[in-house]
């Protein structure tokens, strides 16, 4: 007999499971126009079936509108993105002949926008399934705020905040009051960055559906490409506006990584909000700290210094830090490779581990809990010299910071570092790969970003005990920790 709290979390899923089967209709009518197959085509017709069958069962069972409690709204998102990745690894399986668990994998990599994948010679793929490899980034990116919010709207409560750790934030994905108009806010700002990305790519040379697609895993930041050099292929294959095509993404990925609530205020007309909210100028902070750092310490590292080298120089810098803060994980040059510095890996690790701002498509702990720990840091240094009843409230915004955040923030940083560490582990354990690479892995999967320092034939063959780590990690990483450890708590499903 499944118990009432069961039932009410089939009975919100099944929408979930039928809006699923007919979003997959979409590549399967793009293969049946291209003339893909039928084995290309059966791919995508038994999720689809599938899809539909569970949402018109678990939408019969009896939801009572009961309020959902935290613990279900937190087994909500986390079954809800399990499960989409389960189907969603069906076309992958079917059509590429992979193993359920690669296929499940590039499906969690897909949807959590982390990027990270066990696929060569992707170009060589159907268009369909290139095509439903990056729509799926796309859904992930804006999907999991809608997923949040549609949560919160259920529960008349304040779940939200155990999802992202800023009560003083949490309008940050919710425009305004009402949730319908909210939800069309965010959407139609994701819509207009994806389609003016499209339009300047396709001005720049690059085919519609190259456009299309690198658009969708760039405002999604999510990072996959149609080819395996990623980004750099435009300038490998000889494209005159390669450079242009680079800085088109560096903006794009930029704007990726910023909350969403900010782009509404831009749109509205207050440009300062670009430069003025504290999250949105310490992120710009981070981000050229890092550019100025790494630049300096290649150019040193050069024997010739000229004009078009400083250039080449500025732009992957640009790039490569704009990639990692944002969490997209594209490439123009390796980040393992002699062509950056070794400080930069230190570097680029702690940009995967921030990531970019609350209520936008990144990965990575938020700016806003760096800036929290950090004022933290700088409250402790001061205790010592002031009186012992002082009082110096943290501050965001001139907002006060209530300290149940400060202790939920430090608590959620905490668990981000033990999960990387313990995947860090576990891979060096059952890999041949050394201490940094081990750790850049599951630093890419809980931030959700992508590259990493080993290749991605070594990922391929890694042991499933990893991969089945990383699939772990890229959940956690994407739904804020919390939602998916609790799912192994005995507890929470009494």
């Amino acid at each position: 007999m499944i118990n009432k709290k069961v039932r009410q979390i089939l009975h919100i899923l099944s929408s979930i499971f039928m809006l699923f089967g007919v979003l997959l209709v979409v590549p399967l009518v793009m293969s049946i126009v291209l003339g893909e197959g039928r084995a290309v085509y059966q791919g995508y017709i038994l999720p689809i079936f599938i899809s539909l069958i569970l949402g018109y069962i678990f939408h019969k069972m009896e939801d009572e509108n009961q309020k959902i409690d935290i613990s279900t709204g937190m087994m909500i998102c986390s079954l809800g993105w399990f499960f989409i990745s389960l189907l969603g690894a069906l076309p992958f399986y079917i059509i590429l002949d992979k193993s359920f668990l690669d296929a499940f994998f590039e499906a969690v990599s897909g949807f959590t926008t982390t990027g990270i994948t066990v696929i060569t010679e992707i170009s060589l793929m159907p268009l369909s399934v290139i095509f439903w490899r990056s729509f799926i980034q796309w859904l992930g990116g804006l999907g999991i705020l809608t997923f949040f919010l549609f949560i919160t709207f259920r529960s008349e409560s304040e779940i939200w905040q155990l999802f992202s750790a800023e009560t003083h934030k949490f309008d940050t994905s919710r425009p305004v009051p009402n949730f319908n108009r909210s939800i069309q806010i965010l959407w139609s700002i994701y819509i207009f960055f994806t389609l003016l990305q499209t339009t300047l790519l396709s001005f720049l040379g690059v085919s519609f559906f190259d456009s299309l697609t690198h658009s969708f895993t760039t405002v999604s930041t999510g990072g996959f490409s149609r080819y395996d050099s990623s980004i750099a292929h435009f300038a490998e294959a000889g494209y005159a506006s390669y450079i242009y095509i680079e800085y088109v993404v560096i903006f794009f990925m930029l704007m990726g990584g910023l909350n969403f609530l900010v782009h509404y205020k831009v749109f509205q007309g207050s440009i300062k909000e670009m430069f003025f909210d504290e999250e949105t100028r310490e992120y710009w902070k981070i981000f050229l700290g890092a550019v100025i750092i790494i630049f300096l310490a290649g150019i040193f590292m050069q024997e010739q210094i000229n004009l078009p080298l400083i250039e080449e120089r500025i732009r992957s810098t640009l790039f490569q830090v704009a990639s990692i803060i944002t969490t997209t994980g594209y490439q123009t040059e390796h980040i393992g490779s002699q062509y950056f510095p070794e400080i930069s890996r230190i570097i680029f690790l702690l940009l995967m581990l921030i990531g970019g701002c609350v209520g936008s498509t990144s990965g990575g702990v938020k700016v806003i809990r760096v800036k929290i720990l950090k004022k933290l840091f700088y409250k402790e240094l001061k205790r010592p010299y002031l009186p012992h009843r002082a009082v110096f409230p943290l501050t965001i915004n001139r907002e006060q910071v209530a300290s149940k955040e400060v202790l939920r923030t430090a608590g959620m940083f905490f668990g981000w570092l033990s999960l990387i560490l313990l995947g860090g582990m576990i891979t060096a354990l059952f890999s041949h790969l050394d201490a940094l690479q081990s750790l850049s892995g599951m630093f890419s999967a809980v931030s959700n970003i992508g590259p990493f320092y080993f290749s991605v034939s070594e990922m391929q063959e890694l042991s499933p005990v990893i991969k089945i780590t990383y699939i772990i990690g890229m959940l956690a990483g994407r739904l804020e920790i919390i939602p998916v450890l609790i799912l192994f708590r005995k507890a929470t499903w009494k």
